[in-house]
Formats: C-alpha cells, structure tokens, sequence
C-alpha cells in the first residue's frame, strides 16, 4: 500500500470537527493523525491485505474522483466516489453472494485517502463526535446512490442524463455567468453504466442535449447553462454548492 505521508485529519477536513471546541477539538486535531495513502488515475485494486485497515473504519477519499462498476448478468452500474466519501472498497464482494457479481474500480483523478485503520480508530473513539461525523458522510455517500436509483428510473435516456448531471453539480458544480461548470472528465461509457443505457444511446442522447443548450461539454468541464430538469422535482431539491468564481 503506497503510504506516503501522515496528516492531521481534522486539519485536512475542518468539518468532522464541527461537533468539537476549545480544547477538545484542538487535542483531538492533535491526535487524529492519519496515514495517506496515493493512488495515480487509472485501473486501481482496493488493498485487501491490510488487516488494520479492514478492522477499522475503512478508506476516506481527501482529493480525487473515483468510479466503481459493478457488473451483473453482463450489465454494469457505476457509482462516482469524490472528496469526503468514506467506504470499506473490499467488503462488497461477497464470495457467497447468491447473484455472482464482477467489480472493478477506476481512479479517474489522481486521488488520496485517508486510512482510517484499527489505530486511527482507537483514537477517533475518544471523540465520538467525530465517528458521527464520519458516519454521516457514509450516510451522505448511500443516498447518492438512492437518488441515481430514481434517475434511472426515468424512461428518457436524455432526462437521465439531464439529471445526473444536476445531480453532479449538486456535488462538485461551480456556478459562474455562463451556468453551472461541472469540472469532471466522464466518457460515455461510463455516463452509460451510471444512467443504466447504452454508449451508443448516450452519445447520441448527449448531442440532444447540447443542441438544446442544455448539457453542454466544453473540452474541459460540463457546462449546464439553463435550469435543472423539472423531474427532478419528484427526487428532491438540488442545491448546487455556490464554490465557483
């Protein structure tokens, strides 16, 4: 496992601190030291020979952006993995799963973790604040995945698309003049495994798109120049986080 550095989690993520003040949350800065582990954009294997790390709190994502398939009787699903979200990478695969599975994970940004190993979790049990806070965002991650479970229910290829997108922006958009940037490089491929559809479906459902100006690729991010899609009504509410310049 390529550890390459320790960092103070609370300093690296302010927010799992939120819970804490004065002295107890500058001691448990002090204390909640973590060991980093780096991975480079590309096929990537969650390490499964760690026991420390399986006997802990699992892997939190520091920067980056991971995709996950899971393939079933020939068909595939993704889920995006970006900064924040908390996960065990290696328990899902259940040698004695009643539906035979594959999986494989892509790092599509050069991405680091935090290894919240059996150690970090000795320590992080002084501050059960900080177990909430940790176990809010494994909370946040599940409904990530409930909701892309109601976009793909939608029977339109081009609205699930619209969707995502929004959804994504929900996560990672940046609001400027022209619209909403979505900063993340996605192929086809993987936009299908993600609405449920075909690549071919895809591709043809994103020139819709954007001869609507509706979803529109700019060779660098997504622009999202008009309002979400009104069927996302019936989701939830999207709040696009107001980061951007």
């Amino acid at each position: 496992m390529p550890v390459t550095a320790t960092v103070q989690l609370l300093a690296e993520e302010p927010t799992l601190g939120t819970y804490l003040e004065g002295e107890r949350l500058t001691r448990a800065t002090h204390e909640l030291v973590t060991q980093v582990l780096t991975v480079p954009a590309g096929p990537w294997t969650p390490p499964d020979d760690i026991e420390s790390v399986r006997r802990g709190l699992g892997l939190m994502l520091l920067e980056g952006l991971i995709v996950r398939h899971v393939g079933l009787a020939g068909r595939f699903g993704a889920e995006l993995i970006g900064a924040g979200d908390v996960g065990c990478p290696w328990q899902w695969e259940e040698e004695d799963a009643t539906l035979p599975r594959s999986g494989r994970w892509r790092v599509l940004q050069d991405s680091r973790m935090a290894v919240l190993d059996v150690a970090f979790t000795a320590r992080a049990g002084m501050y059960p604040e900080v177990i909430s806070c940790l176990f809010t965002r494994a909370l946040q991650r599940a409904r990530h995945i409930a909701v892309n479970m109601a976009i793909v229910q939608q029977p339109r290829i081009d609205v699930r698309l619209h969707m995502l997108f929004w959804e994504l922006a929900d996560r990672w958009g940046k609001v400027r003049q022209d619209g909403v940037h979505v900063p993340i490089q996605l192929t086809h491929a993987t936009l299908a495994d993600l609405v449920a559809a075909r690549r071919p479906t895809v591709t043809k459902a994103l020139g819709e798109l954007s001869e609507r100006g509706a979803v529109m690729w700019t060779g660098s991010d997504w622009l999202l120049p008009g309002s979400p899609p009104a069927e996302l009504e019936e989701v939830g509410a999207v709040v696009v986080a107001r980061n951007g310049n």
